[in-house]
């Protein structure tokens, strides 16, 4: 109700019960940018793809992949053998197996501290991204990098790469839950920032490693990043207060 200030101040009062017009009309603003930025994810997704399926983006993939090689041996990646080694621990993080431990431990913690909508929002959008993934790669049907030798495991198409999609998917959407309920500028700064990062340091290391084309990337990254806008969305159409269990 209003205060007594306000009741005696009739600009006051009208200011006070238009707040929550205000709170409505910023939360509208946000939602349609989030599905503006999902659109244009999308969008660049295609775009990749259809240069991908007429082969132009060829050149380009070519030209990337053999500049992090050894120019007399494009089998020889450049860099020091432990480098090697660490884009190998970093292409682990997009890995099905650290997403899964990743998905299900966050989801756990959200549920404890009674945060029942993070939790099916995380889980809803790692599904679903694993889900296009997986419908892609069959659509497209694109063969791995030839060049060179594989510094990685592969068992399914190049493209889209699943490793940037689901860690796009994946770290950036947790960091969007951790900074809907975390108070501090600073804190929601450095979710972010280490999503990105982590995002960014996956997608190199499958072109690094020879087992992606930098197109497979490119288009993972713009699909992974909408799920993970659309996941914003979703949260903010629900509302982000905690969900306590009856007891």
């Amino acid at each position: 109700m209003p205060s007594d200030t306000a009741r005696r101040d009739p600009r006051r009062a009208v200011r006070v019960s238009l707040r929550p017009l205000a709170l409505l009309r910023r939360i509208e603003t946000r939602a349609l940018l989030l599905l503006l930025g999902a659109a244009i994810g999308v969008w660049g997704f295609f775009e990749v793809g259809g240069e991908v399926a007429e082969g132009e983006a060829d050149a380009f993939d070519r030209r990337i992949l053999l500049s992090l090689r050894n120019v007399a041996d494009p089998n020889d990646p450049i860099g020091p053998r432990t480098f090697e080694e660490a884009m190998r621990d970093v292409t682990a993080l997009g890995g099905f197996t650290v997403l899964t431990i990743v998905t299900v431990v966050a989801a756990v913690a959200f549920l404890i501290h009674g945060r029942r909508r993070h939790a099916i929002v995380l889980v809803g959008a790692v599904l679903l991204a694993q889900a296009s993934s997986e419908i892609a790669k069959a659509i497209y049907g694109r063969p791995r990098p030839d060049l060179v030798s594989h510094g990685s495991y592969v068992y399914s198409g190049s493209f889209p790469s699943g490793h940037s999609m689901l860690s796009a998917a994946t770290y950036l959407t947790l960091a969007m839950l951790i900074a809907s309920v975390e108070p501090t500028r600073g804190a929601k700064r450095l979710c972010f920032g280490l999503a990105v990062l982590v995002t960014l340091a996956t997608g190199f290391s499958r072109v690094y490693l020879g087992v992606h084309w930098p197109s497979d990337v490119l288009g993972g990254w713009c699909l992974g990043a909408a799920w993970s806008l659309a996941a914003w969305f979703v949260l903010l159409r629900l509302g982000s207060r905690p969900t306590h269990p009856r007891g």
